[in-house]
This record gives C-alpha cells, structure tokens and sequence, in this order.
C-alpha cells in the first residue's frame, strides 16, 4: 500500500490477485448453456430457493486467475524446497510418462482380474524390490499415506498381540519421532507414553528400558531420527524391546536417508511403513493420491490387512478375505493408489540398488555439506556428521531480538521457501534443513550463501527488519496467532460501509 493514499502497488507483473468471488459480477460468464428444461419438482421443501452464489466471469477472467495464482505458487520445480524431515525430491519427468500409460492410466478397480495382469505383476514386483530394500518378508501396498501406514501396522501389531490372548495397553514413543507416531497408537487405543533422548539427540537406552514391560505393545522408533541422526544403538534398542514381547516399529518417512545401505529388518525391526513420496520420488499426497505400504516381519504376516496379490489358478489374483480370520481386514476400499505404484516402480528400476544406494548417500551429503557451510555462524545441538538432514537451534540468535519465525520469514523474501521450524520440539527455537540428493553443488552453494547473509544481518542488530519480513511476497507477514484460533474459511460481500471506506 502507498503511504496515505490507500492505492495498491504492484511489483512488476505481479498483480495483488482479488478473490475469485470479489471478480465476480452477475450476467457474465464464460460458457453458454442451454435452458434447464421444466421438470417436476421432486424435492419438496428442500428445494433451494436462493442462488448458489458461484462467481460470474468470463473465459479470460477465469484463465488469468487461475495462471496468475500459480504463478505464486513455490514448488519443487522452481527451486530448492529445504524444508526438513519431508524430503521434498525432484520427481522425475520418467515417472509420470510411464504412469500415464494407457493400461496403467485408464485402469479401473472393477475390471476382472484376467484383463489387470499386467497391473497386479507390477505391484507384485514392486512389492519384492520393497522386501529385499527392507530385509522383510511381507509388504502390504494398500495404505493411502504414511500416517495411514503407521495406523495399519499398529492394527497388525494389535490384531497379533489379541490372538495370543495378550492384549497389550501401551506404546512408547521418543521425542524424537514424528508427530503421527502417538496420534496413530492413541487412534488404535493404545496409551502413550515418552520417551526422552539422551545428550547426544539419540533414544536414551536406559530410560526405554525402564519403561518396557508387560503391558508394552510396541516401541515406535524414527530412525533416522527427526534430529537428523541414526540411532547407534538401534541393537541394543531390539533386544530389549523383543525381550519384554513387544514389537518393534520403524516409522520408515526417513528411509531415504538409508535406503541400499543398510535393511531395517536386519535391525531387529518387526514393521514399517514406507513413504513413496518421500523415498520412491512418488508426488507428495496434497490431499490426494498418497501411498504408505507397510513392510511386516515373519511373525506379523498372519495378521496384514487384505486383500493383497497371490498366484491363483488362472494367474495373479487379489486375496480378498484372511483365511485364517486373525487378520483386521482392510484398510481401503480397493488396493491402493495405482499411480504411485507404477512411479516408486520407474524409480527403482531407473536407479537400479546401486543407484538407490548411490542416492541415500548424495542425500547425506548434501545435508552435511550444507551443515558444514553454516555451522561458523549457525548453532548446532548436537555434535558429529548428520544423515539427510542438519538440525540448528536458535542459540546464535540470543539477544539479537530475531527469532527463528523471523528468519524463515526473511527466507520468502530471498526467493526460498521457509525451512521447518520448531521441529523437533525437543530442540529450542529447531530449523532443520533437508536438501535431498536432487540438489546440485551449485544448487547448495547458492542456499548456503543466502542464508549466512540472512544470518549475517540478523547478526548485525537490526531486529525491525526481520519482524516485517516477508516485505516482497504476494501475501505480507500475518497474524498466525489469531490466524489458528479464529480462522475465516468463508468469503463475505464487505458490507456497504466497508466498500465505502474503500
């Protein structure tokens, strides 16, 4: 806004784009239909009596609208997405041709299963490359996302635990894991209790197995962890868990950061779930098409969800009931999201395990040459390399009034989109990085030098400049605090007076 005139200014080309409904004026619109014929009302008093509502505008409006709000849009495909413990990977271009096949794109999940053979190999080979990556003998595709994922296994584990008449009450969870870690065990009844890390960000050993006993299910793990490290002593941690009879899941999010080095299964883990978008290059789910198998160690196969893929007389077939009537049942209403089998397949094949192993070991890389290019002027909690991801606190900004909300901000401003921050909450004022293995030397250079002159600034002692930030972007610096508690998720005409002022 100009000062004291109220006018709105532009950047260049980037307009300050109204609502879609603010556009809309009536009699205008960008198709012709016909006359809706007369017809007997069937819906009594339910009828509406008042207009929809939808905005009117012309084929030019509505294209320019939608163009110019993608425009504003940050993705993978315009830049460096550093936000931590997503992995936020270039997903190649091979991917999405080989899933818009026309036997893969135009499937159904009614057809008969003679006409889908091509489709249930796929997924029976998808599942076999995911058994020899984790060292487990079982997968089960069908979770939609991970947290769906987590949700499954913890059924499994549950489902297993009843039939031996030893229907558990607890899992424990570190405060290092990710935030569904405890939402998925309370949804499947469980209680939750923490457990804390020790002074090097990792499990403390002595502290879990104070807490295991006989009414322990299963202790979930992050591993590695959400403070960007491996757990070291991820053996000790299974054979005190195994010893007290529960089981031990892996929440499998960071297994980008491992995967073609070494096999969760050959940890002593018992299950895991496996995030395609965030290690197979599958798109993230934004809602829609995620996918999260579930890999199961031996004693835990009786118990997976159905239906899954088996020779049958005539070829493969879908297993659509448990035989042995130990099982949970299903989890989705078909088998899971066909798309992503088809792109985490491209994948694996494209790369081939050396070059999946070659991929974990870029994405660690990366992570500690970022970690080695900032750690002179940022602070780091914990001490030693890093995996995928460099964890800082908030330690260097002490006294500099600039807080780490302030310095993601500043990050908009420089063309970045914010890093995670306050995560994980065991660490103060948390800012933690993920460049992934699909970001070049030259990629990485550039981050490193945008955020130490970021840093360099908040250093300086100009605080006032950091508050206001986001000061170039589309959309300015908002009141998150009241943003949370009082959301407005329906527009309103402005009422007369409001348009007057304006």
């Amino acid at each position: 806004m100009s000062a004291g005139t109220g006018a709105i200014r532009h950047r260049g080309l980037r307009f300050e784009e109204p609502l879609i409904f603010e556009q809309g004026a009536e009699g205008k619109t960008g198709v012709d239909l016909p006359d809706v014929p007369k017809i007997k009302d069937r819906l009594g008093g339910l009828a509406r009596k008042t207009p929809i509502g939808l905005p009117g505008l012309s084929e030019p409006q509505i294209v320019r609208h939608f163009t110019r709000l993608s425009q504003k849009n940050y993705a993978i495909d315009t830049g460096l997405y550093p936000l931590g413990s997503c992995t936020m990977k270039h997903n190649p271009r091979l991917n999405e041709k080989l899933a818009r096949l026309p036997g893969f794109g135009d499937i159904h999940p009614l057809q008969p299963e003679s006409t889908v053979q091509g489709a249930l190999a796929l997924m029976e080979r998808l599942s076999d490359w995911l058994k020899a990556l984790t060292g487990m003998p079982a997968i089960a595709l069908s979770p939609a996302a991970g947290a769906h994922g987590e949700w499954t296994g913890l059924m499994t584990i549950r489902s297993a635990h009843e039939a031996a008449g030893d229907a558990r009450k607890r899992v424990l969870v570190p405060d290092s894991a990710h935030g569904t870690n405890p939402a998925s065990a309370a949804m499947c009844g469980y209680e939750v209790a923490a457990v804390p890390l020790n002074a090097r960000g990792r499990v403390d050993l002595g502290a879990l197995k104070a807490a295991l006993d006989d009414d322990v299910a299963a202790f979930m793990l992050t591993n590695p962890n959400t403070c960007g490290l491996f757990e070291d002593e991820i053996l000790d941690q299974a054979e005190a868990v195994h010893e007290a009879g529960a089981y031990f899941y892996c929440d499998g999010a960071n297994f980008n950061a491992i995967v073609g080095r070494v096999r969760p299964g050959d940890l002593g883990i018992d299950c895991m779930h496996l995030n395609l978008h965030k290690t197979f290059s599958t798109p993230h789910g934004g809602g829609g098409p995620g996918s999260g198998p579930i890999a199961l160690c031996e004693a835990l196969v009786p118990f997976a969800p159905v239906p899954y893929v088996a020779e049958g007389p005539d070829g493969l077939r879908l297993v659509e009931s448990d035989a042995s009537g130990t099982a949970f049942g299903r989890v989705k209403g078909f088998h899971g999201q066909m798309g992503m089998f088809v792109r985490a397949l491209a994948y694996i094949l494209s790369h081939g395990i050396d070059g999946l192993r070659q991929a974990s070991s870029d994405a660690v890389l990366n992570a500690n040459y970022v970690s080695a290019g900032l750690a002179d002027l940022m602070s780091l909690p914990y001490e030693g390399p890093c995996m995928h991801e460099v964890l800082f606190d908030d330690a260097f900004l002490k006294d500099t009034g600039v807080t780490t909300l302030d310095l993601a901000k500043a990050m908009i401003d420089e063309g970045y989109h914010p890093a995670t921050i306050y995560f994980p909450l065991v660490v103060h004022g948390a800012l933690l990085l993920e460049p992934t293995e699909t970001e070049s030397k030259e990629s990485l250079d550039h981050l490193i030098a945008t955020l130490r002159r970021i840093v360099e600034r908040a250093l300086a002692g100009k605080p006032d400049e950091f508050h206001a930030a986001p000061v170039d972007a589309p959309r300015r610096r908002f009141d998150e605090t009241a943003a949370a508690r009082r959301p407005v998720l329906r527009w309103r005409p402005p009422a007369a007076e409001d348009r007057a002022a304006e």
